[in-house]
């Protein structure tokens, strides 16, 4: 672990990795069908102008962000590559994305029209992808819409349609009956979308599951998420590539003591010592993205051994019981999950315990843990 100033709680990432499992992606669709990195929040925890040129370096084609304002941030710090704005834009920020060179999804001739405009008042031309709703029933357009949509759209001469996209319901399922379904209806749009005169470059539907195993799905492009962070967004399909965790959550012990049995620890005593018991105080919290349901579930590594969290995960401390582990001290390195080669939960252990996903364990890591940056992860 790299020697940090004050609080050493800090989010390691390795570039290495992140260049690994973007090449991975790249090698599953082969060199007809472009890779667009999904870096949205943040780069689920990892940090987005960081990973987004790992990726670049790497070979993706360009960068998914949810929002407008994390593309302006790709483009304040440096990054020139093409940027898609998968979550829309709102009004007030359709001059914004236009001046940043943001392509943004739409699903209404309103929000393509006021792109248009903004596009008109810069003297230049708005980029959009046009999202369809095959079943997610979230955002889009309807599939029965398209052909009428389209044939507005071949209208607008401010507005440049570069692609069109839908969404899986199912990330995990990609075979599924309502999955086929889903593509069936999108061939269906995109047909629709010839039809009445428009036929954009770009032309994707997979996340990271239908990257890993579904070919039929891969069109021009992919949008994988998870996957380009190290982790297979099911179990069954860890195997289909060699993924690895690109984020590993460190801390050191603040602080031990000896305590007798029946001891209460932490707020509520919902753990009383089963005996005499070492316990160790970490400096990290739910504040910090550990999960507060974690509290008497989790496991965390200490001189290679799995050692449990007692009593209730605080705002900024975790409480260990390491009177298994001969030698405890302040200072120590505790590795609150990893990529697992020294035994190190993983962030689908964490979520495993808290009922949740690696998605939201990952973005979790708050803006006060500090992310390095290594090639490598060191022993």
């Amino acid at each position: 672990m790299q020697h940090v100033e004050g609080r050493p709680t800090v989010a390691e990432v390795s570039l290495g990795a992140l260049r690994e499992n973007c090449r991975q992606a790249k090698a599953l669709v082969g060199s007809g069908v472009a890779v667009l990195a999904v870096v949205k929040a943040d780069a689920y925890g990892h940090g987005a102008a960081s990973a987004a040129r790992a990726f670049l370096d790497a070979g993706a084609a360009g960068l998914g962000v949810s929002m407008v304002s994390e593309g302006v941030e790709l483009r304040r710090a440096g990054i020139r590559a093409p940027i898609v704005v998968l979550g829309g834009a709102f009004p007030g920020e359709y001059a914004r994305a236009v001046s940043h060179d943001l392509a943004v999804a739409v699903w209404t001739l309103d929000d393509a029209r006021a792109l248009g405009a903004a596009a008109r008042d810069a003297q230049t031309i708005a980029a959009v992808h046009l999202k369809i709703d095959t079943g997610m029933t979230r955002l889009g357009c309807a599939p029965g819409d398209v052909h009428a949509l389209g044939e507005a759209l071949a209208w607008e001469t401010r507005v440049r349609v570069e692609g069109v996209f839908t969404h899986f319901a199912s990330a995990d399922a990609v075979d599924s009956a309502p999955v086929l379904a889903q593509r069936a209806r999108f061939a269906g749009a995109v047909e629709a979308l010839a039809a009445a005169g428009l036929r954009p470059p770009h032309v994707h539907m997979a996340n990271s599951a239908a990257v890993l195993s579904e070919p039929a799905a891969h069109c021009t492009m992919v949008r994988p998420g998870l996957m380009l962070y190290g982790y297979a967004p099911a179990p069954h399909l860890a195997s289909r590539a060699r993924l690895r965790p690109a984020m590993r959550l460190r801390t050191r012990v603040a602080q031990t003591r000896d305590i007798p049995a029946g001891t209460p620890v932490g707020y509520g005593g919902t753990w009383s010592a089963p005996r005499a018991s070492t316990i160790a105080t970490l400096p990290i919290g739910y504040a910090d993205g550990y999960p507060r349901t974690a509290s008497n579930r989790g496991v965390m590594l200490l001189r290679g051994r799995r050692v449990p969290v007692v009593g209730r995960v605080c705002m900024d401390h975790v409480m260990l019981d390491v009177t298994g582990v001969p030698g405890v001290a302040a200072g120590d390195v505790v590795t609150v999950f990893g990529p697992s080669p020294e035994g190190e939960p993983t962030a689908d252990d964490v979520a495993g315990w808290c009922e949740t996903i690696a998605y939201e364990v990952l973005t979790s890591v708050g803006k006060r843990v500090p992310r390095t940056y290594v090639e490598e992860f060191d022993a």
